[in-house]
């Protein structure tokens, strides 16, 4: 029996725009998922015949990470579905410009490439009536900002395709997670959608990732895939607060213009979880805290059990003496960052610490904390998403670590002496 020809997501990006749908209200679209999963002939083939059927002599934008790549990913296999539609299409090379004609209509539709920040500057000053970015999240931000903000005529709308990228990427932030507050409709595709895969040909790309590049490319998940340091954990490994814990401390990355993160830590049955979180972003809030009030934040986040220690950024001097004036009793955190590193892996692996639900930012760093692979570094993490990390790590290095007992050995080197009267 034949499949057919369209998946029903398929079908839904083919009519999203259709008077009588659902989602004729919608401004915008992404497509968003696995490899393989049939978002990108759908999404181009849609956006044409958008074009096409509802404007006439109007100008659109269609836009890649480069010019030669939209037209090997999107137009080669475009085009010729077009003309079996029966559109005539001449294109216009020097140009960058694809002129497409149906039953008297006529629209042009204008070729960009976005590789980089300069290339928004290339599409400044032109009006569209709708734009089609193919790739989004490999486009400097600046770009597809620019491209949107093209699109002034009556009833345009915006089109996006791509594959998942890590979840702190501004898009996911931007179109994803606010698809509702920008009336965009959002579809994840998987393989699944795509009906001219055969199950062979399913099963063997499942075969060829693992870990967070088979969540990435083959269940269409915004996680971070690359040089992940925590890359073992996973949403299983998140736990529930118990009830009762017998000791609790807390730990503290403090900054002023960068996050403050405090981690709220409580021993049951001899495993520490980290219960309940304060992070303040100064950046995103557009204000900062002062001492007093991040020392309040504290005893709110304490909820006047007793604490044990307070684990505080050995570099933040006045916020330290501020706690010693107040009462707490405070530990400079050990700062030895591959260590902690090892230390917490390990703790996280065999359960000694467990991170609750509760605590989203901690959650939210884990999977953006990653090692600086810049110029071959393998030794040194970035220095971005990392403040709920770093009080993870300022609490089991500086409380879990097991004290170790080591001795120094070394060599004398013997001299002979100028007397002649033997050696020392």
């Amino acid at each position: 029996m034949n499949k057919p020809s369209f998946s029903p997501k398929q079908r839904r990006v083919l009519n999203w725009w259709m008077p009588g749908s659902p989602d004729y209200h919608r401004e915008a679209i992404v497509c968003d998922g696995a490899v393989r999963s049939g978002k990108t002939m759908a999404m181009g083939l849609s956006f044409v015949l958008w074009a096409m059927s509802c404007f006439n002599g109007q100008r659109f934008g269609i836009c890649g990470k480069t010019i030669a790549s939209l037209r090997r990913n999107v137009l080669a296999d475009l085009l010729p579905r077009l003309q079996k539609l029966g559109m005539d299409w001449q294109e216009k090379r020097s140009e960058n410009l694809l002129i497409l004609r149906f039953q008297g209509i006529e629209n042009h539709f204008y070729v960009f490439g976005g590789r980089d920040e300069s290339s928004a500057s290339l599409i400044q000053g032109i009006t569209f009536a709708g734009v089609l970015l193919d790739e989004a999240v490999l486009m400097p931000r600046s770009f597809v900002d620019q491209a949107c903000a093209r699109c002034s005529v009556a009833g345009s709308r915006l089109w996006f395709n791509c594959n998942p990228a890590g979840p702190s990427h501004w898009f996911y932030k931007t179109w994803i997670l606010e698809a509702e507050e920008r009336n965009c409709l959002r579809l994840r595709f998987t393989m699944e959608d795509n009906p001219t895969l055969t199950d062979t040909i399913r099963t063997r790309y499942r075969r060829l990732y693992s870990g967070v590049f088979y969540q990435r490319y083959i269940l269409g998940q915004w996680v971070q895939a690359e040089g992940r340091v925590y890359d073992f954990f996973t949403q299983d490994m998140v736990g529930k607060a118990p009830e009762h814990c017998d000791k609790w401390y807390i730990s503290c990355d403090y900054g002023t213009v960068n996050p403050t993160s405090m981690g709220l830590w409580g021993r049951s049955d001899g495993v520490w979880y980290r219960v309940e979180e304060f992070y303040f972003d100064s950046r995103a809030q557009m204000r900062q805290m002062t001492d007093a009030e991040y020392a309040d934040a504290l005893k709110n986040l304490a909820g006047g059990r007793h604490i044990t220690a307070v684990i505080v950024d050995p570099s933040a001097a006045s916020f330290l003496e501020l706690l010693r004036r107040q009462g707490w009793h405070v530990q400079k955190a050990d700062n030895d960052v591959l260590r902690g590193i090892r230390l917490t892996s390990d703790c996280l692996k065999s359960g000694r610490i467990v991170i609750c639900e509760k605590c989203r930012d901690c959650l939210r760093e884990m999977e953006c904390y990653v090692w600086d692979l810049r110029d071959g570094n393998k030794d040194r993490v970035r220095k971005e998403q990392d403040h709920a990390m770093d009080d993870m790590r300022y609490f089991v290095s500086t409380v879990l670590a097991e004290s170790q007992h080591s001795f120094a050995a070394c060599t004398v080197e013997r001299k002979t002496l100028k007397s002649g009267k033997g050696s020392v």
